[in-house]
């Protein structure tokens, strides 16, 4: 399969989405920043983030703000789903409801919430949105689409008090919570992708591949009776915590334990937890994957079907102290002859910044 390209021209974005300006975003329309947005660029972290915030609020009317600005609530922060939003509702205010300046300013906020590795964070985000779109353009209609992606804010961002930044629709949710200005929860941080590859002009695209090469290599290094540890006895038609199965981690750990690894397969395994944590901005995902470095030995892997994680419903599994990642290769939907791919990135103890109720 091949890697998407970073960079993508004007022309071909513009023959890759063939939708109405109201149900599309347009992937490089953040680089022409607005003047209030580009006041917050000697800022960094949270206040920079702050400040992108309120750049995006001053460019919408009080009825917009008032669908935007939500109370800090548990109910509201579940809110989100791996179904279209027209399936299932969201909070916020829509993106395909933006002017074109206030979807800039939307967009320059995202993007500072997310990471800056190729392929992970803003990029990831942008992938996910043009695949979208393509679903739109060939057969999915319009309950598909970039414009049906929502941005809220729960709380009112701040560098003190909390808040989180809630970007959801049907294949990408990033949740970020800030209490005084730090980034304590970072997920349930959701991907997919339908359909899993496509090529536009000359240009193809895969988002969550590298999420997907990542297990396929930590897999091929483990000798037969690491496998044989790894690998579990039931089937998965289905990420375990989906959404709407908040705080239901599983209590005793299964697969392989990690402690027995070498060094070169624990930084197989790094590589993996990377793709996640590399989905936020590059400070905190070092903070996270710190975390997770420090906790490897008590982490445990396992998988369920082929170790090429292609199949339908081809399953792979992290499960630490704290960090809880699982992907699955699940049917075609708009395409049901193919398949696509669903994965989630939890936290133990940090999902929703610890919030349960």
């Amino acid at each position: 399969m091949k890697r998407m390209k970073k960079t993508i021209s004007w022309l071909t974005m513009i023959s890759l989405i063939t939708i109405t300006v109201f149900t599309g975003c347009h992937k490089d329309d953040v680089t022409t920043s607005s003047t209030a947005s580009s006041d917050c660029d000697t800022l960094t972290g949270v206040a920079k983030i702050v400040c992108l915030a309120e750049a995006f609020k001053a460019t919408l009317s009080s009825s917009q703000v008032s669908t935007l600005q939500l109370s800090y609530t548990f109910s509201n922060a579940k809110t989100w789903s791996n179904l279209p939003a027209a399936m299932s509702a969201r909070i916020g205010i829509r993106l395909g409801s933006l002017s074109s300046a206030q979807l800039v300013a939307a967009k320059a906020l995202i993007k500072e919430m997310t990471g800056t590795t190729a392929n992970e964070g803003y990029d990831e985000v942008e992938q996910v949105w043009l695949a979208d779109d393509y679903l739109n353009a060939n057969g999915g209609g319009s309950d598909y689409g970039s414009g049906n992606y929502y941005l809220a804010f729960l709380g009112t961002p701040s560098t003190t008090g909390t808040f989180e930044i809630l970007e959801t629709g049907h294949h990408k949710t990033v949740a970020n919570t800030y209490v005084n200005g730090v980034l304590v929860g970072a997920t349930p941080h959701f991907e997919a992708v339908e359909p899993v590859s496509w090529t536009s002009g000359s240009t193809t695209y895969a988002p969550i591949s590298q999420e997907r090469d990542a297990f396929v290599a930590l897999l091929a290094s483990l000798n037969s009776t690491q496998l044989s540890s790894a690998k579990s006895s039931s089937t998965f038609s289905d990420l375990v915590l989906v959404p709407g199965q908040e705080w239901k981690f599983p209590t005793t750990s299964s697969g392989l334990q990690c402690n027995g690894l070498s060094s070169d397969q624990k930084q197989l395994l790094l590589n993996v937890i990377a793709t996640y944590t590399g989905d936020i901005d590059d400070t905190d995902a070092a903070t996270f994957l710190a975390t997770y470095t420090s906790e490897l030995d008590n982490t445990y892997i396992l998988y369920s079907g082929t170790t090429s994680i292609a199949t339908k419903y081809d399953y792979f599994r992290i499960d630490g102290p704290h960090v809880w990642i699982e992907f699955i290769v699940a049917g075609g939907i708009v395409f049901p002859s193919g398949v696509h791919f669903h994965s989630i990135w939890r936290d133990r103890s940090t999902d929703y910044a610890g919030t349960k109720s």
